[in-house]
Order: structure tokens, then sequence, then C-alpha cells
């Protein structure tokens, strides 16, 4: 009975390494880009992919042979330790779950997963244990080696506990740049035709999204989440001004036009959308973001370079120029070139380059926080600037595709739509998606990614995050995106 039981046991070993170790095989390329999704194993998939499936089937065809049965199934029952560590960490402890099975086992949810691994944990430990108690002299030599086989369990567990930490310490630290990607972080709710690609993001609040539109400076169009429309009049105390470079900023109650080549600002209120001009002139600017009802951070240029600053109106009128945030590489123009946002959560500004992977995290008085990376590799600009009319004029000498295309800020979390394929990533999907990276800023890491696919050959062009949802303009089209639980939860995980 005993014989027949080892003999059991160790056909469904076979049956279950023959089944893994096929599916693995046949579409290893899946495999690998899985397990390069792993927040356990992601920083070692290239060489695990590889020596775990070279095992399986080195278990398989030892299991065949009859001299060496009991040791292949020693080893399988290792790897079955590891593989129940694994999905016991993955579960407890992963900020999200991908999966590297295939066939029926991709079926089953992580939990279910778990109980299949630990019949077979227990079923290969009973086996080893009759197999073993064949032997004379067994009552020391049997309880022994019980101790044995749960020391090799705990053993291999720690393995991959070690597996795990060195591999969150790589993926934050030492960037391997292997994305992320969660089971539908976000799934598409609707979209809208714009008629026009000229729509630009004003703001959000009170569940509408503000768009403007620079070929009819003063009017916005509000779009809530049940896709009604109406078009908005902004009205000025003045009846005629020249403006340069106008941009609408909704920030609700308020909403603001701004204008930095000449030098003004307007702000209203949404009850009625007429602005008042707010004295005294603002420095001269190219990109700005209302921060509270009086004050803006804006980006300027001072010594031909970039340089981040901040400006209050009214009686309190005041520029705090802060030069120290903003840091050359080439020219001080083009490689420090970016995005401006700020978070009313965090109080803070955030800048990130479009050039580089570094993005700066400071307080309204331009105090430094930190200096945070996006998880690709590029850390130098690389541009090349020529000069133009006896160096008065610059532009780029190559063509160049920035690092960073556009960016978001909801809460603590930050949006990045990035221009750099990661490994294990295919160029078909990056030719029909946007790749949509997720940094935490409270804990300076990055959590996640996931795709918004294109229209008709066109990508995304810029987007906007709300707690539930996703905006994404797509050539003349706003295609709209309900933010599932895994991002939701992200959003709203506020630390106290």
């Amino acid at each position: 009975m005993k014989k027949n039981i080892v003999e059991i046991i160790c056909l469904l070993y076979l049956l279950l390494f023959v089944y893994a170790a096929t599916n693995k095989a046949l579409d290893f390329e899946k495999f690998q880009v899985e397990l390069g999704q792993s927040p356990l194993l992601s920083a070692f998939a290239d060489w695990i992919s590889w020596t775990v499936l070279i095992v399986e089937f080195l278990i398989v065809f030892f299991l065949l042979i009859s001299k060496s049965r009991m040791k292949a199934l020693y080893a399988g029952f290792c790897l079955m330790a590891m593989f129940t560590a694994y999905i016991f960490i993955m579960l407890n402890y992963s900020s999200f779950l991908p999966c590297s099975c295939g066939g029926i086992l991709e079926k089953m949810s992580w939990q279910q997963h778990l109980l299949f691994n630990v019949f077979f944990l227990i079923t290969g430990g009973i086996a080893l244990s009759l197999q073993n108690s064949f032997v004379k002299d067994k009552s020391n030599f049997i309880k022994f080696y019980n101790i044995k086989l749960a020391l090799v369990a705990v053993a291999n567990s720690v393995i991959v506990l070690i597996l795990f930490l060195s591999s969150e310490q790589i993926m934050q630290r030492q960037n391997p740049f292997i994305r992320r990607y969660p089971h539908h972080p976000i799934t598409l709710k609707h979209t809208v035709d714009l008629k026009y690609n000229s729509y630009y993001f004003a703001g959000s609040g009170n569940s509408e999204v503000y768009l403007g539109n620079s070929t009819v400076p003063l009017y916005l169009l509000s779009i809530d989440f049940k896709l009604q429309q109406q078009k908005i009049h902004v009205k000025l105390d003045r009846d005629s001004f020249t403006f340069k470079s106008i941009r609408l900023a909704v920030r609700p109650p308020f909403f603001y036009v701004i204008d930095g080549k000449t030098r003004v600002i307007f702000r209203g209120h949404i009850s009625d959308w007429k602005a008042r001009l707010q004295k005294p002139k603002s420095p001269y600017f190219n990109i700005a973001i209302p921060i509270d009802s009086s004050t803006i951070a804006f980006r300027g240029i001072s010594n031909n370079t970039n340089i981040l600053g901040f400006f209050t109106t009214g009686e309190k009128a005041k520029t705090n120029m802060a030069p120290q945030l903003l840091q050359k590489q080439i020219d001080g123009i083009f490689d420090t070139d970016g995005m401006l946002h700020y978070s009313t959560e965090l109080k803070r500004i955030v800048y990130i380059y479009s050039y580089r992977n570094e993005y700066i995290v400071a307080d309204q008085n331009g105090v430094l926080d930190y200096r945070g990376n996006t998880i690709d590799t590029v850390s130098h600009a690389q541009i090349k600037v020529a000069y133009l009319k006896n160096k008065t004029e610059r532009t780029m000498g190559i063509p160049t595709i920035s690092v960073n295309a556009a960016s978001s800020i909801c809460g603590h979390l930050l949006f990045v739509n990035s221009n750099v394929p990661g490994r294990y990533e295919k160029r078909k999907v990056w030719d029909q998606a946007s790749v949509i990276d997720v940094y935490d800023l409270n804990k300076k890491t990055y959590l996640f990614s996931f795709h918004i696919y294109g229209i008709d050959g066109k990508k995304n062009r810029n987007f906007l995050v709300t707690p539930d949802y996703i905006y994404a303009l797509i050539d003349t089209k706003l295609v709209m995106y309900k933010i599932n639980n895994k991002l939701k939860k992200e959003i709203k995980n506020i630390p106290e």
C-alpha cells in the first residue's frame, strides 16, 4: 500500500511538471514577459525563466527513471516549496498579482493556486516520508527525516523571500527598467469626438473636466462624467486686450486666464466666469500653474536658462525665484524642458523633465524636498543644440524623442507617459499604445504601468487623471476611462 501511494504521488508530480514545463516552453516569450512583471522576480526574470524551465524538464526526465525517481521527487518537493512561498508572498506583500502560468493553471485564482501548491507540497512530503520508512532501524531516522523535510521547505521559502527583497531593492534603486502591468487598472468608458485637435486640458473639478481651445482662446468646453457638454465664454474686465500666448486654467472655485509673454494674469470665479486683471504685472514666463487664489508657480528664463519661481498677486505681491531647482546639463533650455504640476494633497510642486529620467518635488517656497527618478535609464538628456544667427537663436540639432511625453498628478501619484520601451516589451504594442507609468511621490517609488491605446493610428497626446476617471486626448477624440479598484486604492491610499 505504501509503495502504491508513493508511485501514485510520483505519477502526479510527473503529470504536473510535464504539463507546466510544456506550457512554458510553447509560449516561453509570454512566460518570460509575465515573470518580468512579477514584483518578486522582476530583476532576475532573464535567468530564472530559463532555470525554472530547465529544472522542470530535468525533474520530468529523472522521474521517468526508477533509480533516480526519489531524488527527482525530492527536487520537485523543493521546487514546490519555493512556488508555494512565492504565491504566499505575492498574495500578502505584492503591489499587484501578475500570472506566470499557462493552461488551466492560469484559470485559477491566486488563492486556489496556493491551495493547489500546498496539496502537492503535502503529498510530496508524504511520499518522501513513506519511501524512507522502508529502511531498517527507522524510528529515529524517520523522525530526523521529517524534520529535515520541514527544514528544506523553510529554507526554500527563505530563498524566495531573499529574492523578493533583492528584486524590490534592484527595481527601486538599481533601475533595471522592467515595467509591471497589473490586470485592467482602467476600463474604456466613453469616446467623444471633439471635431478639432486644438483642445487642451484646462483643469477639472465638481465631476467635470474643462477643455481649453488654442484657436478660440476665451472659450472653455465643460464635459461631465455623463458626457453632458457645456460651452463657456470667459469674460474679462477689459474690453480689449492683446494676448500673445493665452492659456486657461480651472481650479474650482477659481479659473485663470494666463499669458506669460504679455505678463498678465486674470482670475475669476466659476460661478459667473468673469475674470479680473491681477496686479501687479507678473514676471515673464512660459509655463504657469495656479497654487492658490493669489499665487502661481511658473517657469521662466533667466540668463538664458530655464528657472522655476513663484509669483503672488495683490497687496502682498512678491516674486520668489528658485534657481537651484532646475539643473543644467547642456544648454539650460532644451535640456531642462519639462512639465510643471501642483499637488493640492501634498501642497508641493512637481516638475518632470522631458529629456531625462528625473522629477523634482519642492514646497511652495521653492525649497527642494527631493529629486526622484523614473524607471528608465536615460539620466542625461540625449540632445544636440544648434545655434543660428550668430548664436542668438537655438534649435534642436538632431531629431530627438523625449523621454517623458506627458504627465499628470492626482493626489500623491505621478502619472508619466513614457517614450522609452522597457525590457520584454513588444514593439508592436508600443506602436499602438502609450505607456503610462505610475509613481508614489510619498514613498518615492515606481508602482506599475498601464496602456492607453490609440485610435485610428493616432496615439495619446495628453491626459488628465482624476480620482475616478482618466481622460485622454487622442487626435480629435476625448477618451474617458473608468479607474478600477487597483488604481483607485492607490489614489486613496493617503498616509496619516
